[in-house]
Formats: C-alpha cells, sequence, structure tokens
C-alpha cells in the first residue's frame, strides 16, 4: 500500500451573521447492477430501447406474476461489499416499501430495509497526492429501480416508460462522515472509479446508472466530534436531502447552496424542515420537493413473495478470489515497481482501460517511467485533442511500446519521437519501420556529430566569445547543430562535445 496520510476530515466553515458553522453530509449513491437482465424478472436492462420494449410481465406487475431473485445481481452486490472491505450478510431480506410511485406498476418498490445485503465497510477518499481520508460506508442494499415519468411530449399529458422499472440498483449509504463540497465530490468519484474496476456497475451518470442523493445539515462548531463520542445524531442538526444528483459540480454547488440556506434560516431563528429538495443548476438554488418520509411513513414489512436470502461464506469466499486489482492497490503497485510518482500513478489508474493500456506499453517498451511520460502527455493529450477515448486509440499499446524501446536503445531522440508519434497517430504502421523508411535514426557517430560541432563554432566566432563569458549561451550552439543535422544527432553527444570544445 501506498505510505498515506489518514487525515481527520477538516469541516468546511462557513461563516454566517452571527456564527461559525460547519457542514456535515452523508451521501446514498444508487447504483445501477452491470446485468442484462432485472432484479426480479427476465426483462433486458438494454439503454436506449424503445419505451416499454423491455417489459416483462412481472415489471409491469400482471395479476399472479411472481418475481424472482437475479443470483448474478446479488453475486454483483457481494462483490461490491468485498470491494468496499465490508461485512457480507449471509442472511438477508427483502421488504415492500410502500409509497405511490405513478410509474412503478406495483404500488411499491421491493427493498432491504431491516436486512441488507451488504453491512458495514470502508472507502479511502483521495484529496491530495498522499492524502486520504476513510469514510465509512453503512450499508449496501439491493433494490429495483422505478420506471421513468415523461412530461415534455405533450402540454396535457405525461406518459410513462417502464422499461427501468424492476431493473436492480445497489443502494449504497454513507455514514455522515464527510465535511465539505470537494470532500463530497471526490468520494463520488471515488466510488464510481472502485464500482467500475470491480464491473459492478459502468457509472454512467449521464444515463442514469449511477447518481446519488445527498443529505445536508449544519451544526456549530464542536458539535460533530460530540457526535462521533456518542453516535448521536442530535448533535448534526436537521438534514435536508438532494435528490439524485449526477454531477459532480452540481453536486458540490447545491451542497453549498443548501448549507448557505440553512444557516440563513437558523440565525434568523427558525428551524429547519427535514425534507427532499431538488437542485436546479439553471437558478443555482435547490426547492423543495416534498417532506421527508421516514420508515413507518412507508409501511414497510417482509416481501410475501420472496423467501430470505440465504448465502453460503463458501460461495462468498469464491467471489472474493476473482476480485481484481483495487485502484489503490494498483496505484501502489504503480509506485513501487515502475517509480512513478504517486500523481502520475493516479491518473493512470483513474480509469481501468487507462491502467491496462499503460501496462502494455511497459511491457513492449521496458522503461516505466518513460511508458508513463508518454502515455500521460502524448497519448491522453492528443486523444483529447482528436475528442477520442483511449479504447479509441489509433496507436495502439504494441505500437506505442515499440516508440519507447527506440528511444531506450537510442535509436532515436525525443524530438524525433514525437515526429514518429503523429505519423503513427495519423498513419499506423510501426516506429521501427517509419524510422527505417524515413533515415530518421539518430546520429551517433561522433566523428559526424564533432564535424557537425566544429562548423558551427568555426562560422561564429563572435558567439564564441560571448558563451566563454556566458556559459549558457552554449545552448545556442546545440541548437544550431541540431538544427543542421536534421534533429538526428544524439543530444548528449552534442552537449558534451560543445562544452568540450568551448572550454566551459
Amino acid at each position: 500500500m501506498l505510505d498515506l496520510t489518514y487525515e481527520t476530515p477538516k469541516p468546511k466553515v462557513i461563516a454566517g451573521a452571527k456564527h461559525d458553522w460547519e457542514l456535515v453530509i452523508g451521501m446514498e449513491v444508487h447504483a445501477q447492477v452491470s446485468s442484462q437482465a432485472k432484479l426480479f424478472s427476465g426483462g433486458s436492462t438494454r439503454f436506449g430501447a424503445e419505451p416499454n420494449s423491455n417489459v416483462a410481465f412481472v415489471d409491469a406487475a400482471m395479476p399472479g406474476m411472481l418475481p424472482v431473485i437475479n443470483e448474478y445481481c446479488v453475486e454483483q452486490a457481494v462483490r461490491t461489499g468485498l470491494g468496499l472491505k465490508a461485512q457480507i450478510n449471509l442472511f438477508s431480506a427483502f421488504d415492500r416499501k410502500n409509497y405511490f410511485y405513478p410509474d412503478l406498476p406495483q404500488g411499491y418498490q421491493i427493498s432491504q430495509l431491516y436486512h441488507p445485503i451488504v453491512g458495514e465497510g470502508e472507502i479511502l477518499v483521495d484529496m491530495a497526492p498522499g492524502i486520504a481520508r476513510l469514510v465509512r460506508i453503512e450499508r449496501i442494499h439491493l433494490e429495483q429501480d422505478a420506471g421513468k415519468s415523461i412530461h415534455d411530449m405533450d402540454p396535457a399529458m405525461s406518459f410513462v416508460d417502464l422499461n427501468r422499472t424492476g431493473v436492480a440498483l445497489m443502494e449504497i449509504v454513507s455514514r455522515p462522515d464527510i465535511r465539505g463540497p470537494e470532500e463530497a465530490a471526490a468520494y463520488v468519484v471515488k466510488m464510481r472509479q472502485i464500482l467500475r474496476y470491480l464491473g459492478t456497475c459502468d457509472g454512467n451518470m449521464q444515463n442514469g446508472n449511477m447518481r446519488a442523493d445527498v443529505n445536508v445539515s449544519v451544526c456549530r462548531p464542536g458539535q460533530y466530534e460530540k457526535y462521533m463520542e456518542t453516535q448521536d445524531f442530535g448533535h448534526l442538526g436537521t438534514r435536508c436531502e438532494l435528490k439524485n444528483m449526477n454531477s459532480m459540480r452540481f453536486i458540490q454547488m447545491a451542497i453549498d447552496y443548501e448549507a448557505r440556506r440553512q444557516i440563513q434560516i437558523l440565525e434568523a431563528g427558525g428551524e429547519i424542515e427535514q425534507e427532499t429538495r431538488l437542485y436546479d443548476p439553471d437558478k443555482n438554488e435547490t426547492r423543495s420537493m416534498r417532506s421527508k418520509e421516514e420508515a413507518h411513513d412507508y409501511r414497510y414489512f417482509p416481501d410475501p413473495d420472496l423467501l430470505p436470502l440465504e448465502i453460503e461464506q463458501g460461495w462468498v469466499d469464491d467471489i472474493a478470489k476473482t476480485l481484481p486489482e483495487l485502484p489503490d492497490d494498483k496505484k501502489a503497485r504503480f509506485v513501487k515497481d515502475f517509480g512513478l510518482s504517486e500523481y502520475d500513478a493516479s491518473v493512470l489508474t483513474a480509469e481501468v482501460a487507462n491502467a491496462v493500456f499503460f501496462e502494455e506499453v511497459v511491457g513492449a517498451g521496458k522503461d516505466g517511467k518513460l511508458a508513463a511520460n508518454w502515455v500521460i502527455n502524448e497519448l491522453f493529450g492528443r486523444l483529447k485533442k482528436d475528442d477520442l477515448e483511449i479504447t479509441d486509440s489509433p496507436v495502439s499499446p504494441a505500437q506505442l511500446g515499440g516508440l519507447i524501446a527506440l528511444i531506450v536503445k537510442g535509436d532515436i531522440n525525443g524530438k524525433i519521437a514525437k515526429d514518429v508519434f503523429e505519423i503513427l497517430f495519423t498513419e499506423g504502421g510501426t516506429a521501427e519501420a517509419i524510422v527505417e523508411a524515413r533515415g530518421l535514426k539518430q546520429v551517433t557517430d561522433t566523428g559526424a556529430i564533432e564535424a557537425a560541432v566544429d562548423a558551427v563554432i568555426d562560422a561564429n566566432p563572435a558567439q564564441v566569445e560571448k558563451a566563454k563569458q556566458n556559459p549558457k549561451l552554449a545552448g545556442w550552439f546545440v541548437g544550431q547543430v541540431m538544427k543542421s543535422t536534421g534533429g538526428k544527432a544524439n543530444p548528449k553527444a552534442v552537449n558534451d562535445l560543445v562544452a568540450a570544445k568551448l572550454g566551459l
């Protein structure tokens, strides 16, 4: 593991007109389980299908249709729990959450309240190189998603698309350990990264496959510490829930606005009403959606159509054996094995595809630091310019590794390598073939380089005298030699010969 400093969460302090206030934030991340079938039916989960085309009889709540648990969804929830170092509950059960859902035909949601499948875990949130904060996970439970109401197709009617109805969700609930907007966004980023590594959720926030409910409250300095001592939530102030946030930037903006709204009410002598609110990014404000219900308002009771879920420890152990190397471990290995900075390792492990690509480049190029530099600076920069993902890169790991191998061997220098990279990106081929066909191989013959150095020195006697007075001007001679050799001279040899000839 990396040598990390674990910070006690530093609260975001907001100065009110009368007092200082601290933020307290808890997160409920709703992650769609990566599965081709829904949680209790064989209905497809394919995104973008025609409205109401992915609806099984169970999803539509047809009479007599009974739910059947999707084992793979259970496995994905267990895998997620293991990835978050959480307790896997061998006994769990499903409950009915009764509420009016216009886009959920059953009239209730099948969820888990009393016996979730995953218990307490933890996640390390990266705040800066070498700095991480621990956020506790309270639970992960499985539940079915609702459909989608559409209000902008007709001025007088609303439409309902049931394609999402019954899709499996993991609700990942944190403790109120997050203390500021930036930390909240970083928490969601890290959660998304872990889920994508595990393959349990694709993390596509634009499609609604991952979204967050953010619980925000404010308290006076010192109250959070009392909560940590007593676990009494009364010290944290009344919370409001910001519903269905799907943007890191909007999460930060919404938290900041909501905190200031609450402070203004409290300092005016008012009380915060526990409620669910929506964030309007156009107006940068939150507005009331509904009063916040408590568990008893939903009349939870065990679902009579589903037996309690009992799993065996051996099955959990088998899943644990298939877990991939997770981001923190991979980052630590990149630092240790390849001598990378923690920043570079973080960039390369941000996405699974980036890490895989990099390691394949190292395998072909045999130089970890050089490979990291080329992947991060040259390849990522070029891909961004063309609005391409790493999976669409015109340059393969083998091609880039081959280019790096030529640099390591001394066949080409950095300047030539950039030219070759551009040819690889636009025309394809191999670096070795390009260098050979276009005569780009680096000049390493010291005799030829010395002749070029002598020619430049002989042609510029005035510059020679200036360089002897100011050694920094020797770089001018190096540039002239590189220019005269078409950039193919070995830069180190040129530097050494120029210094020797000028007596520097």
